[in-house]
């Protein structure tokens, strides 16, 4: 489904490009000629609508032709060249093939004939009237132009795709601000699913920690009173064995006493015999 939508939305965007295009050809076209006589070019080629058959078959009627400004001295006969004239006793612009060239005292003057006309055309040009040289046709892309020229034209090829695709367009940018504002949303989502999860993760780790420490509280207390009753019963232990060991000194003392004054007794019943 992404893929089709991705390929339609590709297919639209080359096509209006093209309309664009075609609109901007269109505009050139028609305003290629003012009225003060001159002719606008893009980097020097001006695009121009045939409406005739007179330069049939090099181009037909409606072909679209480019033209290039060129330096008049350099044409030759045979060079086909778009000029000013008049035609029905109205300004135009003509594109024929020139039949012949006459100079006289150095200014040069240009004989012309369309290669389906029988004749050569009736008004003579001279250098000034000349607009540019004929460089290629694009066969029928002139029909084109005259029917965009049209009201209808202009309205179905020009207006009414532009206005479809600022609706698209505008759409589409109503659907990408409400994506933006759904994936917001879940990032916002994500981050306190987050920020609770790392809240859990911190009160289980104090949690945990505090009771390491009660444990090891609770084991502290109870050694303490085994070590003071093993502290207890070693003193009393040395207590009595210091009064045994005072009592053995006190007897062993009565007792060389006792022998002493037996001994003393026996010497004075020799000292008596």
């Amino acid at each position: 489904m992404q893929a089709v939508k991705k390929a339609a939305s590709i297919v639209l965007s080359v096509t209006m490009w093209i309309i664009i295009l075609v609109a901007a050809l269109y505009a050139f076209t028609t305003l290629a000629t003012h009225e003060d006589g001159s002719v606008s070019d893009i980097a020097g080629f001006t695009p121009l609508a045939v409406q005739s058959d007179s330069m049939s078959p090099t181009f037909k009627k409606g072909d679209l032709i480019f033209i290039q400004k060129c330096d008049t001295s350099k044409l030759e006969v045979g060079d086909v060249v778009t000029f000013h004239t008049i035609i029905d006793n109205e300004y135009a612009l003509n594109t024929h093939r020139i039949a012949s060239i006459d100079e006289v005292n150095g200014m040069r003057s240009f004989t012309t004939k369309g290669d389906n006309n029988d004749v050569a055309d009736t008004h003579v040009i001279s250098d000034g009237d000349i607009v540019g040289k004929y460089l290629f046709a694009v066969p029928h892309l002139g029909q084109v132009m005259d029917f965009l020229s049209s009201s209808m034209g202009f309205l179905i090829v020009i207006v009414l795709p532009m206005l479809l695709f600022f609706i698209y367009q505008v759409y589409h940018l109503i659907v990408v601000g409400m994506n933006l504002k759904r994936a917001m949303a879940e990032e916002d989502r994500l981050a306190a699913a987050k920020k609770i999860v790392e809240e859990e993760a911190a009160s289980t780790e104090a949690a945990a920690k505090s009771a390491a420490a009660a444990a090891e509280g609770v084991a502290a207390t109870a050694a303490a009173p085994v070590e003071d009753a093993a502290a207890g019963d070693e003193a009393a232990a040395a207590a009595k064995l210091a009064e045994a060991e005072a009592k053995l000194a006190e007897a062993e003392r009565l007792k060389a006493e006792a022998e002493a004054e037996m001994a003393a007794q026996k010497q004075e019943g020799r000292d008596g015999e």
